[in-house]
């Protein structure tokens, strides 16, 4: 423990991995904050809270599986000449969750959900957006152990940046979902962001890779320009009411 913590390396290969697991846990974040925005003020924060925490139990888990993970790989059966293993069955499922989910967001979000939102009150939906958020965190924790996987050779290096990206996320967690709240096209950016990624995911299972930096750079560049757009209504509103803060 004492030569990987004196090792320069290691700390590199750290640093490094933890940063690309933030960057990859930005889809999980975002759908953990669309989620918990549907239950009432005083239980958004603790579900951000649990739904991360078990987020960084699911990867540390998986990682301590990496003998499991191999055998996810191998070929169940074949449709059309295309091997089918578990971990596409995996991956198609949770493409498939994420876009109907993303859908059905979208949808009641046009419609109103001033019906909805009175459901939100007992503890029951609250559990059941915690099985949400582990459903489809399991689906996202692949992409950050294989990422783990193929950069440490060392497992403590990885548990260790695992970690730390989901402190990380915690800390950031409520701000986003906040303003998330507060913007409506920017929560419309980010579910048709997580529609995207559904897609990707499906293509992934069916062994079509799409880089996951191309969905990132739009998203980043479609915000980006949202950003702008928010400034701008801003400063529109402070001249037409001047008087206003």
């Amino acid at each position: 423990m004492t030569a990987l913590l004196s090792d320069p390396h290691a700390w590199v290969a750290f640093l490094t991995l933890a940063l690309l697991e933030i960057v990859l846990g930005i889809d999980n974040l975002i759908f953990i904050s669309i989620l918990v925005g549907r239950l009432p003020s005083a239980l958004q924060n603790k579900a951000r809270i649990s739904g991360l925490a078990l987020a960084m139990v699911t990867r540390i888990a998986l990682l301590f599986s990496l003998v499991w993970l191999t055998h996810l790989t191998t070929t169940l059966f074949s449709i059309a000449g295309q091997d089918i293993s578990a971990r596409d069955l995996v991956l198609l499922g949770g493409g498939l969750f994420l876009l109907v989910k993303s859908v059905l967001e979208i949808h009641g979000t046009l419609e109103g959900a001033s019906g909805h939102e009175s459901q939100t009150a007992g503890g029951g939906t609250f559990l059941g957006v915690i099985i949400q958020i582990a459903l489809i965190d399991i689906v996202f924790s692949f992409d950050s152990v294989f990422t783990a996987v193929g950069l440490a050779n060392n497992i403590m290096i990885m548990a260790g940046a695992i970690i730390v990206a989901i402190v990380v996320m915690m800390a950031v967690s409520r701000s986003i979902g906040a303003f998330i709240s507060r913007h409506p096209t920017i929560k419309m950016l980010a579910l048709a962001f997580l529609i995207l990624i559904g897609f990707a995911l499906i293509a992934e299972g069916v062994h079509f890779t799409i880089p996951k930096g191309y969905l990132y750079f739009a998203m980043a560049f479609s915000i980006g320009v949202e950003l702008i757009n928010v400034q701008l209504r801003k400063r529109l509103d402070r001249r037409r009411n001047p008087g206003e803060p």
